[in-house]
């Protein structure tokens, strides 16, 4: 995701001063903005230490003259409390989209969730997407739970299909128009009205046929997703 950012900042003008992480050599620290880009185990301490050499490296001389530094967190299912103590213009620039080194993403459509009382974080925001919602930290979880509903485990039940289908020396290219065409139907279509199968059919004699070929937590996934279909 810092990649791609990195590469949104740019192509909206912006200037890119400065790149740090475990595998870049480290660069000086002279930014208007800092965005941390890393996972929420480690995000807390990469504050802190960010804090810390904001206040003690070569920026100490600028206190006093201009603004302190701008510093934004990209993690969906972090607070903005985590800079309580380490930063006084700070906020939070959540991109809801799945990032993958290798695969090129238009950040203009990519919905931006912004959190903070800096205005800056807007104008920000608004340079790199046409989306731009503002969400508090409260709500910001539940849209990070319902993107691992609609991304994460959907893709896991790619897996289990490629699973299945390899058994039978299958490719998984044979699902790809399927899950073309499912995707397309939902950018009309509620998901709920657009679900079909024997579990929204009520069609038990097919359901326990198809649970019979699976064993262990596939076939525990496939009896909890019938149910829930059944029942929603």
């Amino acid at each position: 995701m810092a990649t791609h950012m990195g590469k949104a900042l740019l192509k909206a003008g912006h200037q890119v001063v400065s790149v740090n992480s475990r595998t870049q050599e480290e660069l000086p620290l002279d930014a208007d903005l800092y965005i941390i880009a890393v996972k929420d185990s480690a995000l807390q301490e990469v504050i802190k230490q960010l804090s810390n050499r904001l206040t003690a490296d070569t920026l100490s001389f600028r206190r006093g003259q201009v603004k302190d530094p701008l510093l934004l967190h990209t993690a969906g299912s972090m607070p903005l409390s985590v800079f309580d103590g380490y930063a006084e213009r700070c906020g939070v620039l959540y991109p809801m989209q799945t990032f993958s080194m290798d695969r090129e993403v238009d950040f203009r459509e990519i919905p931006l969730f912004i959190e903070g009382n800096d205005p800056c974080i807007r104008t920000v925001a608004e340079s790199l997407s046409d989306h731009v919602y503002e969400l508090s930290t409260a709500d910001r979880k539940y849209l990070h739970l319902a993107a691992v509903f609609a991304c994460n485990f959907v893709n896991h039940c790619y897996t289990l299909a490629a699973d299945v289908l390899q058994k039978k020396g299958l490719p998984f290219d044979v699902m790809l128009p399927l899950v073309d065409e499912t995707a397309r139907k939902v950018h009309e279509l509620h998901p709920k009205e657009a679900q079909t199968g024997p579990a929204v059919r009520g069609d038990r004699n097919v359901m326990q046929a198809q649970a019979a070929l699976l064993d262990g937590k596939a076939k525990d996934i496939y009896e909890l997703l019938s149910q829930s279909i059944e029942e929603h």
